[in-house]
């Protein structure tokens, strides 16, 4: 590493799961100084364990938004996508000229072209990232699309730490665009598959429409593939309905009725509720798709009772 990444101050702004991917990854490279910042560092039931969880990873827990930002070189903004702009609008109180504000959540393009505006008028950087997988398990290496005057300079600085990172344009909104459309079919899969294998499970069909879809699709592992969405989307449906909700914003702001990018949040923000519910808090990492259906099937029967009477 040479020694201009060397002396690089990193902070991320939310302590998630893709914050501390990130930060575990820039520690271990060795950087000056990698910071983090979350909200829920002053909750009174999850904030002193999530500061003592980065201190012993040798990540500084920042008590503000501002204590990161006078520390950064470059600031990660990696909330939820309903919090994003919010976000870079606070920084602008406290982000120093010349800073790096590199906004990695899910925005419609309109989003984020507001928040480069607010970031860009005090003398700061903002570049936007299109994040096109899941950060688990590609890491720090996942890769985004960047879009920003000053993309191509942060590239340079940051390529060489292991990020996967092409610029696709100068202005503000493209990249995001990109992943937006994307997350129409990824999410729209999730939600597709979630309702037809819990139906076919109900009815008792399970087995037959996975062999068609074997059939129809080979390139996928159609068991598989159940078993990641519906962990996927128990542990994150929540952010990945906010996710969808900014499609639907990018979707109008292109002048259509986002009819399945609405449904597709509504999904996917239904089995979110069912899990904080509860109903797969007892079901392991190794718990199988059916698992899962099983208690949805189960939680349904009631409602399923009444429309019948």
């Amino acid at each position: 590493m040479r020694e201009v990444e060397a002396s690089l101050r990193i902070g991320l702004i939310g302590y998630g799961e893709v914050g501390r991917i990130l930060t575990q990854a820039l520690r271990e490279k060795g950087i000056a100084w990698v910071g983090a910042w979350d909200i829920l560092f002053h909750d009174a039931a999850q904030g002193l364990a999530l500061k003592s969880r980065a201190r012993e990873a040798g990540i500084e827990a920042c008590g503000s938004l501002a204590e990161l930002l006078v520390s950064a070189d470059v600031a990660i903004s990696a909330v939820t996508a309903a919090n994003a702009h919010d976000v870079a609008r606070e920084a602008t109180a406290s982000i120093r000229r010349g800073t790096y504000f590199l906004d990695l959540n899910s925005a419609s393009p309109a989003t984020k072209v507001a928040s480069a505006k607010l970031v860009d008028a005090v003398g700061a950087h903002y570049v936007e990232a299109g994040v096109m997988t899941s950060v688990p398990p590609h890491g720090i290496r996942t890769p985004m699309l960047l879009g920003g005057k000053a993309a191509q300079e942060l590239v340079v600085k940051l390529a060489p730490l292991g990020f996967d990172m092409t610029v696709v344009a100068d202005e503000i909104g493209v990249a995001s665009a990109i992943k937006m459309c994307r997350s129409v079919i990824i999410k729209g899969i999730e939600a597709i598959v979630i309702e037809s294998y819990a139906t076919a499970r109900r009815h008792g069909v399970e087995r037959h429409v996975i062999e068609s879809l074997r059939e129809t699709f080979p390139g996928i592992d159609w068991e598989k593939q159940g078993g990641y969405v519906f962990t996927r989307v128990t542990k994150h449906g929540r952010r990945r309905a906010e996710e969808m909700r900014e499609v639907a914003n990018t979707v109008r702001e292109a002048g259509f009725e986002p009819w399945l990018s609405t449904a597709i949040a509504e999904k996917q923000d239904s089995v979110a509720a069912l899990a904080r519910g509860g109903l797969f808090r007892d079901l392991g990492a190794e718990a199988d798709w059916r698992d899962y259906a099983d208690r949805m099937i189960a939680a349904a029967e009631p409602a399923r009772g009444k429309k019948s009477a």
